[in-house]
């Protein structure tokens, strides 16, 4: 008898405690910005298994634990659209550079470049676990490698075919959309049909069609006008990727490229962008190497480099790309990484030739960056290319469909001098353009990191403080949060961004990560178990 009175009172208070306490988490007092670009309100956050389980007035008591956001930005987990984190995630799940400025959500695969087995990418980063969650296009580069090489031609019908078949696949494995990359090798080898009828496939499934256009220089109109194009013929949204002018003779006509694209949605087609805000880009230096010339795979590049009429018909061109761009060198293009020789990170073209003791011409900086890639082997060699305008910048920042992405991978602290857009892409929308240049508005900044993307992506349950969606949170001081990697040190992480949960489990708490892998993998529409 006596027993059964303690296990009745032992069951009582159970159940007191559990009615005392419904939620594994409250986030109080802090200034909530929801994600829709409404003004930011006093309320608390209440978290329950993962997800936001009530906004509002909550109690601390209600919750086995509480944070004290007083002072600080409440705000959904900021979503960057464009990243490449193929490889680096899996030899950093903890993503550091990413969780430290706000992102708790990548989409990667972009720019043409994915896995082209995505089933067994997504498992292996889901045995791995990561602390950012992650979701992935299909690129048509590596389609179009795994089914036709290097080719420089269009395909056959029976490789159409095939490469059609590779992205329905990836559809069905959880991609999000196609991608394209139409300045890099194999991808600009493809006319508009064949990419077309990809993204028809994509469409079919739900996806997005995301793209790194086919010129962001010279050609920028007529490139931007192709990914509408493509819109238009197969039915499908269009994310115009790093969006910029990146000529100097086109410099200020940012506002003709913002209104190319808003004459499309003005004519029905859902075209939207997205931006990191730096005026230099990064890239691979084999990009300034006319196309052609990388044709049909690593030995006959070699040929045609080692060929005195080719070599100098390659020159020529690179040549003339400089003067029509209103350059007279290649000072402008910085190394970001260089394995063979790490002294020259940080170096531009220019500086290095000087460095080499080499005549001072853009004939032998153009050789020069043609030894550099027979030396690299042809690998990949990063570049950070300074081309762009702060007004340009601006001006695209201002546009209402322009999303937040950083164009980055997960960043080794300390290896190379990578593109600072790395570690503090959208610390800097918030520190520079936000507080000190007011070029928007915070909570139009933040709609931009969250609930644009999360529409754009089709990611139905994030980008909102919103009950029932993913506990994906930001918890940030907007008059500190600033980013401080530069050009010259670019290895610095956010500052100001004090806390920050994953569904639900802090990952940076106080500041500090906390090594939690509470990541999701993120599947699109078309995705089938």
């Amino acid at each position: 008898m006596k027993l059964n009175f303690l296990l009745l009172i032992c069951d009582l208070f159970i159940a007191f405690f559990a009615h005392a306490q419904p939620y594994d988490l409250v986030i109080k007092n802090g200034r909530v910005i929801d994600g829709t670009g409404n003004p930011w309100v006093y309320a608390d956050v209440a978290i329950q298994n993962g997800r936001i389980a009530r906004v509002g007035t909550i109690a601390a008591s209600d919750a086995k634990r509480s944070i004290d956001a007083t002072g600080l930005i409440v705000a959904p987990g900021f979503i960057d659209v464009h990243a490449h984190v193929e490889g680096s995630l899996e030899a950093q799940p903890g993503a550091p550079n990413f969780i430290h400025d706000g992102v708790t959500t990548v989409i990667t695969g972009n720019c043409g470049g994915s896995s082209a087995n995505l089933k067994t990418y997504f498992d292996s980063l889901r045995m791995q676990g990561t602390s950012i969650n992650v979701g992935s296009l299909i690129g048509h580069n590596s389609v179009r490698l795994k089914v036709m090489k290097m080719a420089f031609r269009e395909p056959t019908a029976r490789e159409q075919t095939d490469m059609e078949a590779l992205v329905e696949q990836a559809m069905k494995d959880g991609a999000v959309g196609l991608s394209t990359g139409l300045i890099y090798t194999p991808g600009t080898y493809a006319r508009t049909p064949e990419v077309v009828n990809l993204a028809k496939v994509a469409s079919r499934y739900g996806g997005v069609y995301a793209s790194h256009i086919r010129n962001e220089g010279q050609n920028v109109k007529q490139a931007i006008e192709e990914a509408i194009q493509i819109s238009r013929e197969a039915h499908i949204p269009v994310e115009i990727s790093h969006f910029k002018v990146a000529s100097k003779p086109l410099w200020g006509k940012s506002t003709e490229t913002v209104e190319l694209v808003e004459a499309a949605r003005r004519e029905g087609l859902d075209v939207t962008v997205d931006q990191y805000p730096y005026t230099a880009s990064s890239t691979s230096l084999e990009s300034i190497v006319p196309s052609w010339a990388l044709a049909d795979g690593d030995s006959a590049v070699l040929v045609r480099f080692r060929d005195p009429a080719t070599r100098t018909r390659i020159r020529k061109e690179m040549l003339d790309a400089l003067a029509k761009n209103l350059r007279q060198n290649y000072d402008y293009a910085v190394v970001a990484s260089y394995k063979p020789d790490t002294t020259f990170n940080g170096l531009s073209i220019s500086q290095i030739n000087q460095k080499l003791g080499r005549k001072n011409t853009a004939d032998t900086e153009a050789d020069l960056v043609m030894e550099l890639m027979e030396r690299a082997n042809l690998k990949r060699i990063q570049m950070v290319y300074h081309t762009m305008s702060e007004t340009d910048v601006e001006t695209i920042l201002r546009y209402p469909n322009t999303m937040i992405a950083s164009d980055a991978s997960v960043a080794k602290f300390g290896s190379g001098m990578p593109h600072p857009r790395a570690y503090g892409t959208n610390a800097r929308v918030l520190g520079r353009y936000v507080r000190e240049r007011h070029v928007i508005p915070l909570e139009e900044a933040i709609r931009r990191m969250t609930s644009l993307p999360a529409q754009r992506f089709r990611l139905t349950d994030r980008g909102l403080l919103r009950t029932g969606y993913a506990a994906d949170i930001v918890l940030f001081d907007e008059k500190t949060v600033a980013d401080r990697a530069t050009y010259d040190q670019p290895h610095a992480y956010t500052t100001g961004i004090s806390w920050v949960l994953v569904n639900g489990t802090p990952v940076v708490e106080n500041g500090q990560h906390t090594g939690q892998r509470s990541g999701q993998l993120l599947m699109g529409p078309g995705y089938v178990k």
